[in-house]
C-alpha cells in the first residue's frame, strides 16, 4: 500500500494539472470567441439593435436546457428579485443596443475595450458609493483609463466624426453595463448562472425588439449565417465557456485573459476591414487594457 502511495498522488497531481489546464482552455476560449461578435455583428443584414435581439433570443431555448441540466431553479422566484433582473435587463438590453450601434462606427479595437470599460465604471462608483478616495493601485488604474481613453477618443475623432460617436456609443454601453451588474448584485443569490441569463434573456429580448422596430431597423434576416454563428458564438461558447471557469482564477488572470478580445478584434480590423493602428493607437489600446486588468484586481481586493 505505501508503494502504491506515490502513484495515486501522481495520478492526482495529473488530474489536477489536466483540470486546470482545461479551465484556462475554457477561460481564453470564451474571450476568444466573444472578441468575434463584432465581426459577426458587422456582417449581419439586420439593423444592428436587431442583431442584438437575434443573438439574445436564439440562444433563450439552449439556456433553458443548461438550468435545467444543473437543476437550477426558474420558478418560485420573488417578485421583487424578479422587479431587480427586470430592471437590470433593461440596462443590459440597452448595454447591447448601443455597443451593437458602436460596433458599426467605431473601428473595432476601440469597440471591444470600451464595451469592456464596465469594470472601470464600478471603480468609480466605489469610491462615490464609499466617499473615499483613490489610492495606490486605485490611482493606476485611473490615470490609465482617463490616459488610453483620451488617446482612443482622440485619434477616433482625427479619424472621422462618425469613429468618435461611435466610441461614445461604446463608452455608454460600458457604463450600463455597469449599472446592469449593480442591480443584479442583491438578485444574484437566488439564481444560478444559468438561471440568471434565463431571465435576463426574457425581459431584455421584447425591449431589444420594440427598440429595433421603433428605429425602423430590418428585423428579419436574410442571411441567417452571421446571425447563427454570433449567437452560437457569443451567447452560448463565449458566455457558456466563461460562466463554467470564471469562479476558478484570480482577477489578474482574468484581467490578463480579457485583453485577447481587443487583441483579436484590433487584427481583425485590420485584415479584414483594413482597420489600420498607429503606434499612438496601440499606446492607447496597451493604456486601457492595462487599466481593465488593474480595475479587477482591485475590486476583488476591496
Amino acid at each position: 500500500m505505501e508503494k502504491d502511495a506515490p502513484h495515486q498522488e501522481e495520478i492526482a497531481a495529473s488530474a489536477s494539472a489536466l483540470r486546470a489546464a482545461l479551465l484556462f482552455a475554457a477561460l481564453l476560449g470564451g474571450n476568444v470567441a466573444l472578441a468575434l461578435g463584432p465581426w459577426l455583428v458587422r456582417l449581419t443584414d439586420t439593423g444592428a439593435v436587431s442583431a442584438a435581439f437575434w443573438r439574445m433570443f436564439l440562444a433563450l431555448p439552449f439556456l433553458l436546457v443548461f438550468a435545467k441540466a444543473a437543476g437550477q431553479r426558474l420558478s418560485g422566484i420573488p417578485a421583487k428579485t424578479l422587479g431587480l433582473v427586470a430592471l437590470g435587463s433593461v440596462a443590459f438590453a440597452g448595454d447591447l443596443a448601443s455597443w451593437h450601434i458602436g460596433i458599426g462606427m467605431t473601428r473595432l479595437g476601440n469597440a471591444t475595450l470600451f464595451g469592456n470599460a464596465g469594470s472601470i465604471v464600478l471603480l468609480f462608483w466605489g469610491f462615490i458609493i464609499a466617499r473615499t478616495l483613490p489610492k495606490g493601485t486605485e490611482w493606476l488604474a485611473i490615470v490609465l483609463a482617463l490616459a488610453g481613453a483620451g488617446i482612443l477618443l482622440g485619434r477616433s475623432l482625427e479619424i472621422s466624426t462618425s469613429t468618435f460617436v461611435g466610441d461614445l456609443f461604446c463608452v455608454t454601453a460600458g457604463l450600463l453595463y455597469a449599472v446592469y451588474l449593480l442591480t443584479l448584485q442583491g438578485a444574484r443569490g437566488g439564481f444560478g448562472s444559468w438561471s440568471l441569463l434565463v431571465w435576463v434573456s426574457v425581459f431584455a429580448c421584447p425591449v431589444l425588439l420594440s427598440l429595433a422596430i421603433a428605429l425602423g431597423e430590418p428585423v428579419w434576416p436574410t442571411d441567417w449565417t452571421p446571425v447563427i454563428v454570433l449567437f452560437i458564438s457569443s451567447q452560448l461558447i463565449g458566455q457558456g465557456l466563461l460562466v463554467y471557469s470564471l469562479g476558478h482564477f484570480p482577477p489578474l488572470v482574468i484581467g490578463l485573459t480579457l485583453l485577447t478580445q481587443p487583441a483579436i478584434a484590433a487584427i481583425v480590423g485590420y485584415s479584414v476591414f483594413g482597420e489600420v493602428l498607429l503606434p499612438l493607437d496601440i499606446v492607447g489600446m496597451i493604456l486601457l487594457g492595462s487599466a481593465l486588468v488593474a480595475a479587477r484586481v482591485v475590486q476583488k481586493r476591496a
